[in-house]
């Protein structure tokens, strides 16, 4: 166990406190800048894909690695690249990851063969692993003020939940104006602003004494995630059941396990046990990494729907997707803030996450001719009221109470639950929906045959359909999910509101012991 843990270690005497400094305001706009970037880039190359393929000559086995080789890398290095920013230095590790990721998306930018924009991607991921879990415990560390850190979170929150819709916005916007590559140039500017900013506007607590980094958890956690991250992005084309998918996922099973036992062993251990040992903790992790699954399936879904089965161009699905991610900001801004200290956490996410499964299991009726006013904005309007509710309290409740020699570690989990549940999701409820729409089409295109002859409308008719049918069995699969985070949020997390915490509430806690907790307002531990 590290003395960083047991005894944290207070801020340099030229820090100010959390609430002296103005510029900390200005600091949230630069790690919500990082944030938006990091998540955005997950799903902006989605819609440039097709040009991407077209220009580099991509096969269509390999176009999967535009994404894939992002996602691995960024899964399976988000607990190193926290454990690295708690052993050197937040800020630092920040401003490196930024640097990183735009010198990648750069590289990715100008590539003129398919590998090298495979490269490029994985890259891009390595780099973001190390940004994600900086901005996060940046975050955490800055703002301790209750209504400050309520205010920061819903920002933060805000940009997590609507980064992915953006994205998507921003890719359509992006691939019909300019092309394809200013789906990756775009990173550039926005990195050398955040750097910018940084540079001026955060401030650093690194540790005095710097355990060793435990190489035996390090290859045992990454190895793990990869194989489960690598196994589900494979699920989508060779199925749940191809001997790859299942090796995969037991290796990465076995690893983890494996991993997890170690843990309680290893002298300075990656993830130490006392932070998922915590109810809230582990509730909190456990219910965003279901959210993120049926969050993903829906961006899935609704992207084919409106380019495949609505006919929308690029762009205009893209738009289609801004009253979602209006919502989702305006609730974590607007109303989750305000109501963070003022009631428990799992009362703003049980009551999210149904309203989310409401709003998805609305969308089970989708016609085939589809009015996106009647049919669609309805069913965004209340996922994204539930999912402003939840992520907030959420992120909140996962990261309250960490000692800052763990708040890096601690975020990296945090976003190794989006990661790990965005990769199942999409391939989960990606699988579901194709196997669904695929025995839909064929039985009735033999009810079709057996009645007269299959014109090539009423074959393009009856696909549609199935493809149609699909995703109604995904969405209410997807709903299923939600009303599953409800129920867990609702038997594991039951922290009281932070404004009626006592002392012994959400303390740090040590192998045993509770730990002094960091109070940035009075820069010593208290």
């Amino acid at each position: 166990m590290s003395s960083t843990s047991q005894h944290p270690t207070p801020a340099p005497a030229s820090v100010p406190a959390s609430g002296a400094d103005p510029r900390r305001w200005w600091g949230l706009v630069v790690i919500a800048l990082a944030q938006l970037m990091v998540v955005l880039d997950a799903t902006v190359v989605n819609i440039a894909l097709p040009s991407a393929q077209r220009a580099l000559g991509m096969s269509d086995g390999n176009r999967q690695w535009v994404v894939t080789a992002y996602t691995l890398a960024f899964g399976g290095l988000l607990l190193l690249g926290g454990r690295i920013a708690d052993l050197v230095g937040r800020k630092r590790t920040f401003v490196i990851g930024l640097v990183g990721f735009a010198v990648a998306s750069g590289l990715g930018g100008a590539a003129r063969t398919d590998w090298q924009l495979f490269g490029a991607r994985a890259l891009q991921g390595v780099f973001a692993a190390l940004l994600a879990p900086s901005a996060l415990s940046l975050l955490t560390t800055t703002f301790t003020d209750p209504k400050e850190r309520g205010k920061a979170f819903g920002v933060y929150s805000g940009i997590a939940g609507a980064g992915s819709a953006i994205g998507l916005l921003a890719g359509g916007l992006l691939t019909e104006y300019l092309n394809w590559r200013w789906c990756l140039y775009v990173n550039v500017p926005i990195a050398l602003v955040a750097v910018l900013g940084a540079l001026w506007m955060l401030h650093d607590h690194r540790p005095a004494h710097r355990p060793r980094l435990d190489i035996p958890s390090v290859l045992l956690a990454c190895t793990g995630l990869v194989s489960i991250v690598y196994a589900c992005s494979e699920a989508e084309p060779r199925g749940w059941g191809d001997p790859l998918v299942t090796g995969l996922l037991c290796a990465g099973a076995v690893l983890l396990t494996v991993f997890g036992w170690w843990q309680h062993k290893a002298p300075s251990p990656l993830l130490p046990p006392r932070i998922t040992r915590d109810r809230n903790r582990a509730g909190a992790f456990l219910a965003l990494a279901l959210s993120v699954i049926a969050m993903f399936g829906m961006f899935l879904y609704m992207t084919y729907y409106f380019q495949g089965v609505l006919g929308y161009r690029p762009v205009t699905a893209g738009l289609a997707f801004l009253p979602l991610s209006a919502t989702i900001i305006l609730t974590t801004t607007q109303l989750s803030s305000r109501l963070l200290n003022h009631v428990p956490p799992r009362m703003m996410i049980t009551p999210g996450a149904v309203c989310s499964a409401i709003g998805l299991f609305l969308l089970t009726s989708l016609p085939v001719e589809g009015a996106f006013a009647t049919h669609v904005l309805p069913s965004e309007i209340l996922f994204g009221i539930g999912m402003g509710l939840t992520f907030v309290a959420v992120m909140d409740t996962a990261t309250r109470g960490v000692a800052p020699g763990d708040s890096g570690v601690t975020s990296a989990t945090v976003n190794t639950s989006q990661q790990v549940g965005g990769s199942v999701g999409t391939a989960l409820l990606n699988t579901i929906a194709t196997s669904t729409a695929g025995a839909y089409v064929a039985a009735h295109l033999t009810a079709a045959a057996a009645t007269g002859p299959l014109t090539p409308a009423v074959r393009d008719a009856i696909t549609k359909s199935g493809v149609v049918h699909g995703f109604h069995v995904g969405l209410a699969w997807g709903s299923g999910v939600m009303l599953l985070a409800a129920l867990v949020s609702w038997v594991l997390i039951t922290a009281p509101a932070p404004e009626h915490r006592g002392p012994g509430d959400g303390e740090a806690l040590t192998e045993g012991r509770a730990a002094p907790v960091y109070d940035a307002h009075r820069m010593r531990s208290v």
